[in-house]
């Protein structure tokens, strides 16, 4: 596979779909073969990308036998059984956030993925920011000391110009919740830097979504990591107009760190134990998609590293195991959830 370009086919059209298959396009080891949604093509405006299009996967692979990778970027409660169905057919996985909306569901893509010999990537693009970078290295080289206190804020605008009637995003058994959908990706830096959680409490509430979505739309965790210091994860799409921040904000025995910005793009607080606080590269503009905006556009690096893993010349990113946990942590925060509406 050293020599010839990775092939790959994108399930799920949508603005995340038609971004992969953008940067799919632009990489020169790469190419695009095939597209499937459940819409039509007309619909979706896709044809620009010019390759077969197709609304089963049976049909797809049995047309396109030499896919070697397949893209999901589905409704997110589709995300394990569409992953299966690639592996059975030997493929590649590159899986947008969440894995799947169970842990039961992301061990089943493991268990799979392993019998088969087959990677899955998880999609979790804001570890390529240069703040998140600059995180990893500073709490894997200890500068901050002893871990005490983070502090986690995410305040995003989501609304009825983003929850479409007809749509799949509010619906409990597609969407999962707003901890899936908004927040998945700041649980993963979390997890990234700190490792696993114990203790969980939360309080929970729905203040302007009950005619939008099934599930809350705000949330204030408390928790402890395994390995040291306790956190608060505090989170709401109820902000009116626009996003307005997503921010950590660490206290360690020798320092005290905040990112922020809308995005955790920007450091804010730099205050460590002989430290000089270095320029970072300028962080990737937020995904835009009109009336709201995402995380950090950052898709290039995850083709990227899909085909220099299947070259030989590096490793997956976010490892299925890694995608594993973040569902499991988000599991668990929304059993604690649930047992209060029992």
């Amino acid at each position: 596979m050293s020599e010839s370009k990775i092939k790959f086919a994108v399930v799920g059209c949508g603005h995340i779909g038609k971004r992969h298959a953008e940067m799919i396009r632009r990489n020169p080891e790469a190419e695009l073969v095939a597209m499937l949604d459940v819409k039509d093509e007309s619909e979706l405006g896709i044809e620009d990308f010019g390759v077969p299009f197709f609304k089963s996967m049976d049909e797809m692979f049995e047309q396109v036998p030499e896919i070697d990778v397949v893209n999901v970027c589905s409704p997110n409660g589709m995300h394990a059984e569409q992953s299966l169905s690639a592996l059975n057919h030997r493929k590649h996985v590159v899986c947008e956030k969440p894995m799947a909306l169970t842990k039961a569901g992301c061990e089943n893509v493991i268990f799979k993925a392993l019998q088969v010999s087959r990677h899955v990537f998880c999609v979790m693009q804001n570890r390529y920011s240069p703040p998140s970078v600059w995180l990893k290295e500073m709490i894997d080289s200890k500068r901050l000391g002893d871990i005490y206190m983070v502090d986690i804020n995410c305040y995003w605008n989501r609304d009825e110009r983003y929850y479409k009637k007809g749509g799949w995003k509010g619906v409990a058994d597609i969407d999962g919740g707003t901890l899936f959908t908004q927040f998945s990706h700041f649980i993963d830096i979390m997890y990234w830097l700190f490792g696993d959680i114990e203790n969980i409490a939360g309080r929970f509430a729905d203040f302007n979504h009950k005619d939008l979505t099934d599930f809350e739309d705000s949330g204030i965790v408390s928790f402890d990591f395994i390995n040291g210091g306790t956190c608060s994860l505090n989170y709401s799409t109820s902000v009116w107009g626009q996003n307005l921040e997503s921010s950590m904000t660490i206290i360690g025995s020798k320092g005290s760190i905040k990112v922020g910005g809308q995005y955790m793009n920007e450091v804010e607080y730099c205050h460590v134990e002989n430290y000089e606080m270095p320029e970072l590269p300028e962080a990737s503009p937020a995904n835009d998609y009109g009336s709201y905006k995402g995380s950090a556009a950052n898709h290039h690096f995850i083709i990227q590293n899909v085909v220099d893993t299947l070259k030989s010349r590096n490793v997956a990113t976010t490892n299925a195991l890694e995608g594993l946990k973040v569902v499991d942590i988000i599991e668990r925060i929304y059993n604690v959830r649930d047992s209060k509406k029992s």
